[in-house]
């Protein structure tokens, strides 16, 4: 019988040191547990920072991202209407070479073919000077929007030094072909009303002052653009683009001032509408801005003498 007390006995106190031991281990994985949980908290915590460091520098660099696109978006529609341009100028060649060969060939007396390419080639000489001249002072108001930080307006104006350029050289290295110029030997077939008289020129003139037109619009809606990308105040006439006014002019056909006063009109309508972000007076269509057909017709109102 004490055997038996004496078994129960040793058997209860290895049930007990047995589940003792089992408490123990329990507590200590639990005890490893909560210190690997607090070193995954700390490391978190150590972690953050640099997280949120990271996520300031994308926020910080996410409008650098957008300039940079809509500066690429920008950059590819102007390639696209250099390009444009370019095909309007050779298929005009084409047309004015075609239109020329079926015109007849004296209508203008020798005596006033002379007279016109001898007043040509005068303001050829001081277009040349003149274009010299803008462009510095292109150069002068560059710099002084890059100390305003007008960035937008900044890179427009640049490349709009760099498209006078353009025309400066081909200016300087132009050998023109007068004589199988059909401008020149071709009669006043159109006239337009401008300021209390009338003008005359023939249909190379007259496509060249609708040029003017639709290039002042395309600049002028560019101009406005940038000064509303900039925050800058509206003021058409503060643009440089606008005082020039002599994009796309060629030195030929046309007066300067004639160009000039065109350009002008297209260009304080074009920034009109790029500075409100609309277009009331044009369109937009394959890369190119134009202004409304319907408008340019009553800005210019060619009357045909035939």
């Amino acid at each position: 019988m004490r055997i038996t007390i004496l078994k129960w006995m040793v058997l209860v106190a290895v049930i007990v040191t047995m589940s003792l031991v089992g408490m123990n281990m329990l507590t200590n994985a639990q005890e490893q547990q909560q210190q690997d949980q607090k070193r995954q908290d700390k490391k978190e915590q150590q972690q953050q920072p640099a997280r949120q460091k990271q996520q300031d520098q994308n926020k910080q660099q996410q409008p650098a991202r957008q300039q940079q696109q809509g500066q690429n978006k920008q950059q590819q529609q102007r390639a696209q209407q250099q390009q444009q341009r370019a095909q309007q100028q050779q298929q005009r060649a084409q047309q004015q070479q075609q239109q020329g060969q079926n015109q007849p060939q004296d209508r203008r007396s020798q005596q006033q073919r002379q007279q016109l390419i001898s007043e040509q080639q005068h303001r050829l000489t001081q277009y040349g000077q003149d274009l010299d001249r803008r462009q510095r002072v292109g150069q002068q108001q560059i710099a002084e929007l890059q100390r305003q930080g007008r960035n937008a307006q900044y890179r427009y104006q640049q490349e709009y030094i760099g498209h006078l350029r353009e025309q400066d050289l081909r200016l300087r290295s132009e050998r023109h072909d007068y004589n199988n110029d059909p401008y020149f030997y071709t009669g006043w077939n159109y006239r337009y009303y401008r300021d209390g008289r009338y003008y005359e020129t023939n249909q190379y003139g007259a496509n060249l002052l609708r040029d003017a037109l639709n290039y002042g619009y395309e600049q002028g809606y560019l101009a406005g653009q940038a000064d509303r990308q900039d925050h800058w105040q509206f003021n058409y006439q503060n643009s440089y683009a606008y005082q020039d006014a002599n994009y796309g002019y060629g030195g030929y056909y046309v007066p300067q001032g004639e160009y000039n006063y065109y350009f002008r009109q297209g260009f304080l309508r074009g920034y009109n509408d790029g500075y409100y972000s609309r277009y009331q007076y044009g369109s937009y269509s394959n890369g190119k801005y134009t202004i409304l057909g319907a408008l340019l017709g009553s800005i210019i109102d060619m009357q045909s003498l035939r």
